[in-house]
């Protein structure tokens, strides 16, 4: 018995002096013991490999089983506490992208610093940046990726869901194996593999009052992908209330829309628009109503133009206007917006 111990206490130290993952030193050691008990039943009573490994497979079965119990638990702990605090439930340390450009980054956005509009200005702006995107879901996708591929330093990525099969047919931000996944860490994932010269701070936790005014404020600019407008109010009221611009986009079935709300900057707020949220028949949700898999890839793309337009100062944003696009009939228009002096928000 001391001779296995001492076994499964090499693999797990040598595993552990040349970095090996703690799961796979875990999965090492309970392959030892599985072919200890493969051993003893195989082998005779009275062979010396049986009378020198404890005679019986009974108590290596019972250890193997504890250690499964043990590790379970412990998993389910720690996980249940990182979705409790919106920590990360993974071993994740985001790298630091203070400082110059290096080699790598210059040529990996030269498409940008050789646009006039952008420049090398615009890209290191990009790079100071942060910005929130709320909700990892058909808008924020696309947008988390862009921004991740334009050089936003800091992108921090809110959601309190998990990634289930039917999001894939338009969430394309997450992947068939990674179903079950914290979709805030799904997309810290799959950000971190696409661009490792960002830095991504996802919380696994719905955008609440307790916590919306502190977060926001870590950040320059926050994009609202969320699918309902309670969660779009909160957004728009903490936003206005700390002067962050605002890009909010929605989408139903076959059309979508799209504004940046800075009244700070006199332009209305989400709620000088939508002072009520209409009745819930009449915007069915996407699992009610359906909703054209490309349709969000088109809205959350534009959602990360317009936030690089915002940080870089390019062009002419959405400020007072609103892009509306209708996929079926392949119409866009424009429509403009003005606040409102009673609004309960920002009038």
């Amino acid at each position: 018995m001391i001779i296995v111990l001492s076994m499964a206490g090499v693999l797990w130290g040598v595993g552990w002096a040349i970095g090996v993952p703690r799961a796979v030193r875990f999965m090492m050691v309970a392959l030892l013991m599985i072919a200890v008990v493969a051993m003893h039943i195989v082998l005779p009573d009275g062979h010396p490999l049986r009378e020198n490994t404890g005679r019986e497979p009974a108590l290596w079965i019972f250890i193997i089983v504890a250690g499964l119990l043990g590790w379970g638990y412990s998993h389910l702990l720690h996980g249940v506490r990182a979705r409790a605090s919106g920590a990360p439930s993974f071993n994740y340390e985001p790298p630091e992208n203070a400082g110059p450009f290096t080699d790598t980054e210059l040529d990996r956005y030269a498409r940008h610093i050789v646009l006039r509009e952008i420049g090398g200005a615009g890209q290191k702006a990009l790079k100071d940046a942060s910005v929130l995107v709320v909700g990892a879901g058909g808008l924020g996708a696309p947008a988390l990726q862009y921004l991740a591929a334009a050089g936003v330093g800091t992108i921090g990525v809110i959601d309190d869901d998990t990634v289930a099969n039917s999001n894939l047919q338009r969430q394309i931000i997450h992947t068939d194996a990674r179903i079950g996944m914290s979709k805030a860490h799904s997309a810290a994932e799959a950000i971190t593999a696409l661009n490792p010269y960002v830095t991504v701070k996802p919380y696994t936790r719905k955008l609440d009052r307790v916590i919306a005014a502190e977060l926001v404020n870590d950040y320059d600019l926050v994009l609202d992908g969320t699918d309902n407008f309670e969660a779009r109010y909160l957004v728009n009221e903490v936003c206005a209330k700390a002067g962050v611009p605002l890009i909010s986009a929605a989408l139903t079935q076959w059309e979508g829309q799209i504004s940046l709300y800075d009244p700070k900057q006199g332009t209305p707020c989400y709620k000088c628009i939508f002072p009520q949220a209409p009745d819930r028949s009449l915007v069915p949700s996407c699992a009610e109503g359906g909703v054209l898999g490309p349709l969000p890839g088109v809205l959350g793309a534009m959602m990360a133009v317009e936030a690089v337009k915002a940080l870089t100062g390019a062009g002419e944003g959405l400020r007072g206007r609103m892009l509306i696009y209708d996929a079926l009939y392949a119409e866009t228009r424009t429509i403009s917006m003005k606040p409102r002096a009673d609004c309960p928000v920002c009038g």
